[in-house]
């Protein structure tokens, strides 16, 4: 490390983490969670002439918010934070939550004030896709049948080898899981898939991926916080320092399409892969009647629906996270994408394990171009490019 940092002349002036949320991973088999983004948005940093070190940080999977910024702040340290002159943090998901707290001025998630001294160094805060209020998917994740449905999907995001291993269970969701029968069942088929799914997933424990699952069998401390109810205590102790440039970047797709075309029927995997899209998007389609999202401006509403191209409801979502649950400090950019879709996995990135949940946007490789642009103008001082 030591050699790297005298090696690089930007690492002691401008530092850039990127920061994975729920599932996060640097990588697991041949799967990395910010596919692409490194080098897209260094390129898009060198361009406007603030070239940076961009790292990717490792995380807990489903660990509490605090343990997992506090994970960050260690990593921070090691990576040599405290020498950089600008620090910049990009947070996926839970991660831009990761971020928020780590920056809260009198935080206290460590013994000494790290924290604070890695705080005063930074000048700008992106949070992509975040629960910002919560998502109704992590009352879901909580229940029995939510175990089963957090063990799948987990799987999918990783290696191909995973996707592999539970296949013929999302199979068996395409045919059972519609989205009806999901709401008040307690018991029934999806529980008889989690015993199968577990047993071949552990059949050799020094497999990447079991390791993986079983740091979030370990620990979902993430889930209760990351329902609505838990999100507004999170909300009334963080709250932004002053002087950070605090920006969002904003998804969601139009409601699933009931019918496939030809071509897609002619595929069983995109088919059962799209059935549970369609499952996690009803369920996240379901705001909370007692916790709602802020209303926006009607300026920011203008945007969002501009951006996405219908107009913005409290049911529209990422697959994952309610749009209106997205927005938080500046908006940054709009993206008519799903959860991961911005982030880099999406169907026209290429590879068999690009896009693992098929929310059928059409999100493309100009528009994940157009994304983090946006990015790296709002990281480069550039306001009015952040669009």
């Amino acid at each position: 490390m030591e050699t790297e940092r005298a090696h690089n002349p930007f690492m002691r002036t401008r530092l850039v983490f990127l920061v994975p949320g729920f599932f996060g991973f640097t990588s697991v088999g041949a799967v990395s969670y910010f596919e692409r983004v490194e080098q897209a948005l260094r390129s898009a940093l060198e361009r406007r002439g603030a070239r940076a070190r961009v790292v990717r940080c490792a995380t807990q999977p489903t660990a509490s918010i605090p343990r997992r910024a506090d994970a960050l702040r260690r990593q921070v340290l090691r990576l040599g934070g405290l020498e950089a002159k600008e620090l910049h943090f990009v947070g996926h998901s839970t991660g831009g939550l990761d971020v928020r707290m780590l920056l809260t001025p009198g935080v206290k998630i460590a013994a000494d004030a790290s924290a604070e001294r890695i705080a005063r160094r930074t000048r700008t805060a992106i949070c992509v896709a975040t629960p910002h209020h919560g998502t109704p998917l992590a009352n879901d994740f909580v229940t029995v049948q939510g175990q089963t449905l957090l063990l799948v999907a987990s799987a999918l995001a990783t290696s191909g080898e995973g996707r592999g291993t539970i296949l013929a269970a999302a199979k068996a969701i395409a045919a059972i899981a519609r989205l009806d029968d999901w709401i008040g069942r307690r018991e029934g088929p999806l529980d008889r898939i989690a015993e199968g799914l577990l047993r071949k997933i552990r059949f050799n424990r020094r497999d990447p991926l079991w390791k993986y699952l079983g740091e979030i069998e370990r620990d979902q401390g993430a889930l209760l916080q990351l329902t609505p109810e838990g999100i507004a205590l999170f909300d009334a102790a963080v709250v932004d320092r002053p002087g950070i440039d605090y920006g969002c970047v904003v998804a969601g797709v139009p409601k699933p399409r009931e019918k496939l075309l030809s071509g897609q029927l002619l595929d069983p995997e995109y088919v059962a892969l799209r059935a549970l899209f369609r499952l996690l998007h009803g369920l996240t389609a379901r705001p909370h009647p007692r916790y709602p999202y802020p209303k926006p401006s009607a300026a920011t509403r203008k945007r969002l629906d501009a951006g996405l191209g219908f107009k913005v409801t409290p049911a529209t979502n990422d697959g994952v996270v309610p749009t209106l649950s997205q927005v938080h400090g500046r908006l940054v950019h709009v993206a008519c994408a799903d959860h991961l879709d911005v982030v880099g996995h999406y169907a026209l990135a290429g590879g068999r394990t690009a896009d693992w949940l098929p929310s059928g946007a059409g999100f493309t490789t100009e528009q994940f171009d157009a994304t983090w642009e946006a990015v790296a103008a709002t990281i480069a001082g550039d306001r009015r490019a952040a669009r």
